[in-house]
């Protein structure tokens, strides 16, 4: 669900459609190349590049006061975060300076088209999102009583799926944290994968995170409920309990926003 597990790597479907899309644009223009004008080499160079820095740099635009305490994660590229509409002036201005002929610019179209359908096919198949309900099963609390999942909060939920030992996890924990901080009215349940209450402790202590509920899933059933792959996973439930969407991989903060803002 939401993602792709090949061997040791996992790829969200976004990642996915990228790495799908870019392939299948270079195997286009490389054809253009050969067989119309040599010109579609530089051109689909210039595409690529710029068409991904134009769509990293409108989605850091649109979502600009997520970035102005820590600008450099405008290069924080793996948490994901692209605007894929920029990309039309590139091409636009690209196939304009570089492609000399309408014959050509009429060509420049069709690596685009198939492109960007690969890559929506790909990002549809692996990212839809099945409505589960929340599993029927109680997890210890790290200080607290023990949490039936299924048990109605009236409120939406955010689950996140993480492990000590697991970079990407210890990188979001502080925007997830801040997250709970600003939204009182969504439940954050932080479950942690297969590790002790002493080593949980100890992470939180020694980076100074405080969090309200973290459960304790020492069999990983719940990534098993939710057929996610790999860590970490943040989950979005609506109020009923049902699945609203499954960010697989590092999350960024306007991410955690706008998927809580989805629910209801």
């Amino acid at each position: 669900m939401n993602g792709l597990q090949l061997g040791t790597i996992v790829l969200s479907g976004e990642r996915l459609g990228i790495i799908a899309g870019v392939f299948v644009f270079m195997i286009g223009a490389g054809l253009l190349a050969m067989r119309v004008n040599e010109r579609f080499n530089l051109w689909s160079t210039v595409v690529v590049f710029g068409g991904l820095a134009a769509a990293r740099i409108g989605h850091v635009l649109t979502h600009w006061e997520y970035f102005a305490e820590a600008p450099l994660r405008v290069f924080a590229v793996w948490q994901s975060g692209f605007q894929w509409i920029w990309v039309a002036p590139v091409v636009v201005l690209a196939s304009i300076l570089l492609l000399k002929t309408k014959r050509e610019r009429g060509w420049a179209l069709v690596p685009v088209a198939v492109s960007a359908l690969v890559w929506t096919l790909a990002y549809q198949l692996t990212s839809a999102t099945e409505p589960l309900p929340a599993p029927h099963m109680t997890l210890d609390q790290l200080d607290g009583p023990p949490v039936t999942l299924s048990q109605a909060d009236d409120r939406p939920t955010v689950i996140n799926l993480w492990a000590t030992w697991c970079p990407p996890c210890r990188r979001e924990m502080p925007a997830l944290a801040q997250a709970e901080e600003r939204n009182p009215d969504v439940r954050f349940l932080f479950i942690n994968q297969g590790e002790g209450g002493d080593k949980i402790r100890d992470y939180l202590e020694m980076e100074d995170i405080n969090l309200r509920h973290i459960l304790l899933d020492p069999a990983m059933d719940v990534p098993e409920h939710y057929r996610t792959v790999g860590l970490p996973v943040t989950l979005f439930l609506n109020a009923d309990g049902t699945l609203g969407h499954a960010h697989i991989g590092e999350i960024a903060p306007e991410q955690i926003a706008h998927q809580i803002a989805r629910l209801n």
